[in-house]
């Protein structure tokens, strides 16, 4: 079984990304640390270069690679940001670039891909069928898989902005985190505790297709449907044969939070209409969860706003006080 990443891999991944992805800043919410008597503050990661946090573990794993493997390229199933972050962090060595992607991703997010020039490839109706495809093309073609979570230089790359929030930070007693296949919470509840062991880290994900935390009520990896969701980022299995992500979740992560569809949108209308942010439905879970009264902390919060990579025409439907219906973003 492959080693947990530990706070050392974290701290070397952050050398090596430097120059390469943006240290963002993190803020004071007025309108947040009001309402909840409790200094609020936010992790601006949806400004990140590529529009996500998946830039980091993107651009570790392709730095990470030798010669003889970046001349051969690179392949990924992706819900969409992880393509995107993969697909810039290979542009810039020069390298083929191959992301598979299920019909559930939005057409936004695979514009954005192939303007990076990588080739996309639609399979099925989930990250287990674009998964087929990655397999496929591994064993064919020659391609190297870079996952978008269960991977050492993929955790330890995320794990980076926790350290960022820590470090901003110090008195943190709570960090509320995205959590879909443990990549990006298991990196940071690795940084945060490895630092500050006192501070709490919860994962928070939507209620309809929640991988990790059905796989952790279940006590092992679990296969569970892909249903659609404005968190659609937040999509996809963890993987039957999961490696990492499903023990380092299960023993670093406090607690898990799931949310319904409508207060996910209730998040992205805060973001955008107090936080002036503009962040897609995974991007806005953690300030849903306080808003939804979900979640309860004594001391400061941080709250990382994962990604903004949201259509456009959703997002001003949503904020005009209507969410698209799940039969609309399922065509």
């Amino acid at each position: 079984m492959t080693r947990a990443v530990a706070l050392a891999d974290i701290r070397i991944a952050r050398d090596r990304i430097a120059g390469k992805v943006e240290r963002t800043p993190t803020v004071l919410s007025h309108s947040l640390s009001e309402q909840f008597g409790v200094p609020v503050h936010l992790k601006l990661e949806h400004r990140q270069t590529t529009g996500s946090f998946k830039l980091r573990g993107a651009s570790n794993a392709v730095a990470s690679l030798n010669a003889e493997q970046k001349a051969r390229g690179v392949v990924a199933a992706s819900t969409g940001n992880h393509g995107r972050a993969l697909a810039h962090a290979a542009k810039l060595e020069g390298m083929r670039a191959v992301i598979c992607m299920s019909r559930l991703v939005p057409g936004n997010k695979l514009d954005e891909i192939r303007r990076l020039g990588a080739e996309v490839r639609i399979v099925g109706d989930s990250q287990d069928d674009a998964q087929q495809e990655v397999d496929r093309l591994v064993a064919q073609e020659g391609l190297v898989m870079l996952p978008p979570f269960d991977h050492p230089d993929i955790i330890a790359g995320q794990g980076t902005v926790g350290l960022e929030m820590i470090d901003q930070v110090p008195d943190a007693a709570l960090v509320l985190v995205q959590l879909s296949g443990g990549g990006l919470a298991s990196g940071v509840a690795t940084a945060i505790k490895g630092v500050s062991p006192r501070t709490k880290v919860i994962g928070v994900s939507m209620a309809r297709g929640a991988a990790m935390k059905a796989s952790l009520d279940a006590g092992q990896p679990v296969l569970v449907e892909e249903l659609p969701t404005l968190a659609d980022s937040l999509g996809g299995g963890i993987g039957l044969d999961n490696r990492l992500t499903f023990a380092m979740c299960r023993d670093l992560l406090d607690d898990v939070i799931l949310l319904s569809e409508e207060e996910i949108a209730a998040g992205i209308r805060h973001a955008y209409a107090r936080e002036r942010e503009i962040v897609e439905g995974a991007g806005a879970v953690g300030i849903a969860a306080l808003l939804a009264g979900k979640v309860r902390s004594d001391g400061p919060v941080v709250v990382l706003l994962s990604g903004r990579n949201i259509d456009m025409d959703a997002h001003r439907t949503i904020v005009c006080g209507v969410a698209p219906s799940l039969k609309e973003r399922a065509a």
